[in-house]
């Protein structure tokens, strides 16, 4: 069983240190024969900066590097004259990125052994003389590999701070401009990030790269596919299954659902940095979220009164235009990694979801800690209190527990969006309690009806707003929403709720009496 490659980039590395590398040169290949300007966009921990120092390797000629892997004995091994930048480790924060960018550029020269102006008020002008110089050197194409492009502007998208974000992206945009003109003295140019950032921007500059982001080629470049995952894992799984007293199968289906369903056109891909670390650790848990979730996406959603993020509809045009003066959730979503393509409705229209167990988990406890001003811990030990009240049939906790959510929330956010408020904290709560008990959510405009199911017990609860647990308890029987559900052999309780002034107002419980069976 080879060691797990958690954290390692260096490509070097991790071939001459023994480390599992999952073969993704034959993709690769097929990249480096179909064409040379290249634009791939991938969630963060995706495995992109492997990427990159698998090409630079690549293109160092290393072939000893790659002995047994599909690309061995597939290409020319040459040398040529690289131009690396990556802005995931980087000091534009303390120098500003023009400074950042000129001195990476000064190091790559120095590398090189040439010169280049250091006194050129421009980027660009030094970056198209590093360019013309490496080539004139070694007399070689250039290929330049750049990784997080984009973090600079990523990094600054909080509505305090969105000018630094916008002043970045016009110095990155002016760093690229030689670039479509030196197209002759470049081999090979390979640009990653999270995001793709439209209109008047940098793309303007670099609107000739082939962008792989829903494109075939780019497909499975990163992230594992599941004949991957059981190819490379199949000794983990099974060590884990051991370990677990439980069977590889019962395993898969559960690694499944918490770590796959990335989709960027095709193939269901898994996380890579939360598959490697469930590996490492045999446990379930929220590996990938827990490296950073912007704050201002949080609050972008709650400001726009987003909190059911299934199943929206959007067009793929709409999902490549990232633009910083008004920043669309849905994009946003999408293009860090917290939505995925779901299904393809007609032509270029597709449904958008949660990927997995891990993402949706913990988004909706940082929803419901943003709606409701909730900290740290405070929404897991909330959902537990819920349920362990459902668990004793104990409704009359369940509402205290409930109006003291409400309670906590600023008085003024209810009068101006006191329904969606309602809904929103309603909602939440109970599409998490479904990881601790069976829940089942249902919304439409006006209205949200709850099921949940507990060993003993199934409740179907209706919440009105600004109306009478009457009128709730009557809308569940109009409707027969137990109907599905009378020939289970558990008892079903009808509860209808009338919610109003930041409180649960009132509450009706009637056992359902079930026909007799005959």
């Amino acid at each position: 069983m080879k060691k797990l490659p958690i954290g390692i980039q260096s490509f070097k590395e991790l071939i001459e240190k023994g480390f599992l590398y999952i073969d993704k040169t034959e993709k690769i290949f097929e990249l480096i024969d179909n064409s040379k300007m290249y634009f791939l966009s991938r969630p963060r921990r995706f495995g992109k900066s492997l990427l990159i120092n698998t090409l630079r390797e690549i293109f160092l000629g290393n072939q000893y590097l790659f002995k047994d892997l599909w690309i061995e004995h597939k290409i020319e091994w040459k040398k040529y004259p690289i131009i690396q930048l990556s802005f995931a480790i980087s000091d534009y924060k303390e120098l500003g990125l023009k400074k950042s960018i000129e001195i990476k550029l000064l190091e790559v020269a120095k590398q090189y052994e040439i010169e280049i102006d250091s006194e050129n008020l421009y980027i660009s002008n030094q970056f198209k003389e590093l360019i013309q110089k490496l080539e004139e050197k070694h007399q070689e194409q250039v290929v330049i590999l750049i990784d997080e492009y984009d973090k600079p502007i990523i990094d600054f998208l909080g509505e305090d701070e969105k000018q630094f974000a916008i002043t970045n992206r016009d110095i990155l945009k002016e760093f690229y401009s030689p670039i479509k003109d030196l197209d002759a003295s470049i081999r090979f140019f390979f640009l990653t990030g999270v995001s793709k950032f439209s209109k008047v921007s940098i793309f303007s500059e670099l609107n000739h790269l082939n962008d792989l982001t829903l494109n075939r080629l780019g497909e499975t470049l990163v992230g594992y596919t599941e004949d991957e995952l059981y190819h490379y894992f199949e000794e983990n799984i099974t060590k884990i299954s051991t370990q677990k007293q439980t069977s590889k199968e019962e395993i898969k289906i559960s690694i499944k659902a918490w770590y796959n369903g990335y989709s960027f056109g095709g193939a269901r891909l898994y996380n890579p940095f939360s598959i490697l670390k469930f590996m490492s650790d045999g446990s379930f848990n929220n590996y990938w979220f827990e490296t950073g979730t912007p704050t201002f996406l949080i609050k972008l959603l709650a400001e726009g009164g987003y909190y059911d993020m299934d199943n929206i509809e959007t067009d793929i045009i709409s999902l490549g235009n990232f633009r910083i003066e008004k920043l669309d959730p849905v994009t946003v979503l999408f293009q860090t990694g917290y939505l995925t393509l779901k299904e393809q409705l007609i032509e270029d229209i597709y449904s958008l979801g949660y990927p997995n167990k891990e993402v949706k988990n913990a988004m909706l406890k940082l929803l419901l800690a943003e709606y409701a001003e909730l900290s740290g811990s405070e929404p897991a030990r909330f959902i537990i209190k819920i349920k362990q009240a459902f668990d004793r049939n104990d409704l009359e906790s369940f509402f205290i527990h409930l109006n003291s959510l409400f309670g906590n929330i600023p008085y003024q956010i209810f009068e101006t969006k006191k329904e969606s408020y309602y809904h929103s904290i309603i909602f939440l709560t109970f599409t998490l309690l479904g990881y601790y008990a069976d829940s089942e959510v249902s919304t439409a405009i006006g209205r949200i009806d709850v099921t949940i199911k507990t060993k003993d017990s199934i409740y179907l609860l209706e919440f009105k707003v600004d109306d009478s647990a009457t009128n709730a308890l009557k809308q569940i029987k109009d409707n027969q929403y137990y109907q599905k559900y009378l020939t289970d052999e558990r008892k079903i309780y009808l509860i209808g709720v009338a919610c109003n002034q930041k409180q649960i107002k009132e509450y009706l419980v009637e056992e359902l009496k079930k026909p007799s069976s005959t």
